[in-house]
């Protein structure tokens, strides 16, 4: 290596980009003491040496080299742990994007960032440490409950909180006059229907493959099954449209789009936050936050909601 290369620094971000990873997994390395870095500033940067020296260690199976050991650099030792200021939330309802304003303007030195995926693929994040808080709705068909089942089961050996966020009516999405006289669950099974589907990993397609089960209907056997959209909105304009008979969804979405709208269930949307020794202040925070009256004037506000059991602590590892 030259000593023009040897000279080069990369930001986080760029050392991410490199490996392939999440910033979160590069901060983690470098809080762990497997990449050596250094401050400038507020940035952490990594030299190409300590970089090469990680790729090596790697290369033989987690042993340093002795040929490839990087020489000692005393005055470009952090000064201090590295801690990411980030604070990923994932989830889609707009309640998620309220919450992380309050975040920001708090100015707890904790950078509120949004992420939208469906709520088991949220909680596939969070164990796979890309996100911190993430909000669930996934209904249980053997229990009849809503999201302990699934958050204990994957987040077995993590620290954490769950609270209730909001209740949210679910059910179907019909055509205006619902032609084809939906009124259950079980009548998705009737020939010649087509459906409009959620994403894999969504509240929404795991409510359906629930109830489906429940009512002892294959999926197989249902036209457009396997035909997805990302959201509420979009499942709502498919049956609008007349392209699907009949899609899951939130009430309050039906009130924007012009279709009927079929109640069948209460569900349960709660929050799941990650408990760590950083970030006790965020969780008092936030627990105080979803409970203030302020808070849920706002999210009330937005129509649709069942607050009576916001705020409420439903489970909490010791």
């Amino acid at each position: 290596m030259s000593h023009k290369e040897n000279n080069i620094s990369y930001t986080t971000e760029e050392i991410a980009q490199l490996l392939k990873v999440s910033k979160l997994t590069v901060y983690d390395l470098i809080k762990k003491g497997e990449i050596r870095a250094y401050r400038v500033g507020r940035q952490m940067r990594v030299d190409t040496v300590d970089l090469t020296a990680y790729k090596e260690r790697l290369k033989s199976g987690g042993e340093m080299m002795p040929s490839q050991s990087a020489p000692a650099k005393p005055i470009e030792q952090p000064a201090e742990p590295v801690r990411d200021p980030s604070v990923i939330i994932s989830g889609q309802d707009l309640s998620l994007d309220i919450l992380a304003s309050y975040i920001e303007e708090a100015h707890l030195d904790f950078r509120p960032l949004r992420s939208f995926a469906g709520s088991l693929n949220s909680l596939i994040k969070m164990v796979q440490g890309e996100a911190d808080i993430v909000s669930t709705h996934l209904f249980d068909g053997e229990t009849g409950t809503y999201n302990l089942p699934y958050i204990n089961r994957l987040l077995t050996g993590h620290s954490y909180l769950v609270v209730n966020l909001l209740g949210r009516t679910a059910g179907i999405y019909v055509q205006k006059g619902n032609p084809k006289k939906i009124r259950s669950w079980e009548d998705l099974g009737q020939p010649g229907l087509r459906i409009i589907n959620r994403e894999k990993g969504s509240g929404a397609r795991v409510l359906l493959d629930e109830q489906l089960q429940i009512a002892n209907i294959s999926p197989r056997t249902l036209a457009g099954y396997h035909d997805e959209e990302l959201n509420h909105m979009a499942v709502a304009a498919q049956v609008a449209s007349g392209k699907a008979d009949a899609g899951v969804g939130i009430e309050k979405t039906s009130r924007l789009i012009d279709v009927d709208f079929i109640p069948l269930i209460q569900e349960q949307y709660d929050l799941v936050i990650l408990k760590t020794d950083e970030n006790e202040k965020l969780r008092d925070f936030l627990l105080a936050t979803i409970q203030s009256s302020e808070f849920q004037v706002k999210i009330s506000a937005i129509g649709g909601y069942d607050l009576s059991k916001t705020g409420t602590i439903l489970y909490e590892t010791p």
